[in-house]
């Protein structure tokens, strides 16, 4: 059985140990705020935007453009998100192990994959692993802009245009709840946006300015660039939520050993000064 004295030093630790989480859970609760009101802003500019280019299809407008042309897929661009720390549960070993499937499923299709980590955690996996990748973005999220986020955007686009990649696509974790972060697999380009269905009997007649293939070279790259700053926002929101889950789980964990600790070291309290009455009780005889 441990000593009054080991107990007490394990307490005490413990304790310490409690105190550091419970101030990682707080300050990742307000840094879950802020980004779950920027994110939910972001997505309802988006989701406008995107509602601009299903009406102009559904007017039949001619959206071809290089954006959208869909090739043999020879070269895949993936962007995968993770944190810059740890201590937020299975976040990032969820994205590693997602990513390792999808390294096996293009190994067998004989794709060429060129990897743009965005976070220290999954660049470090992929470092281990043996895989070559990007990184110059790899710490944007540390400081994250629309600025920043701009800048990965028009380097994936402008490989998709040269031909360099073929598809590029996002794995990245959505923020659904508190408890709830789904891992999400999704292409970005070529973009695909479906025509909005028609909900009235008559199809609309759009007067554009300065004109439709105008309108359309602006708001792709807009709503390309829009889509890649949602992404990190949307995986910055998960993973504070995911760490302060983490930090929630680690603290409750602590109470139960404090409770379990504390009876035991009152236990052998109790037990050293039986003990000794004993040893008084025996020597009054003798």
């Amino acid at each position: 059985m441990a000593s009054l004295k080991e107990i007490k030093n394990r307490i005490s630790s413990i304790t310490s140990t409690q105190k550091i989480t419970a101030a990682m859970k707080m300050v990742a609760s307000a840094k879950l705020h802020h980004t779950q009101t920027a994110t939910e802003r972001t997505l309802a500019y988006s989701e406008q935007l995107a509602g601009i280019l299903q009406s102009l299809l559904a007017a039949e407008a001619d959206m071809t453009s290089p954006y959208t042309e869909s090739r043999k897929v020879r070269n895949v661009a993936m962007v995968v998100c993770s944190s810059n720390t740890g201590l937020c549960g299975s976040f990032n070993s969820n994205v590693w192990k997602e990513t390792e499937k999808l390294i096996e499923a293009y190994k067998e299709q004989q794709l060429h994959i060129v990897f743009y980590p965005v976070g220290k955690k999954i660049a470090k996996e992929l470092s281990k692993a043996g895989y070559t990748y990007e990184e110059m973005f790899v710490s944007l999220a540390e400081h994250l802009s629309y600025e920043a986020a701009t800048q990965l955007s028009a380097r994936l686009q402008e490989d998709f245009l040269q031909g360099k990649v073929d598809r590029v696509e996002l794995l990245y974790h959505h923020y659904k709840n508190m408890v709830q972060q789904i891992l999400t697999h999704k292409q970005y380009l070529p973009l695909s946006i479906e025509a909005k269905p028609l909900t009235t009997g008559y199809t609309p007649d759009y007067i554009l300015e300065p004109s439709a293939a105008a309108l359309q070279a602006l708001l792709y790259p807009k709503m390309l660039n829009l889509q890649i700053y949602t992404t990190l926002l949307d995986t910055t929101t998960a993973e504070h939520a995911a760490r302060m889950m983490a930090m929630q789980t680690a603290n409750d964990n602590a109470n139960e050993l404090l409770q379990d600790l504390t009876l035991l070291y009152n236990k052998t309290r109790q037990q050293a000064i039986t003990n000794e009455l004993l040893d008084i009780m025996g020597g009054a005889e003798r």
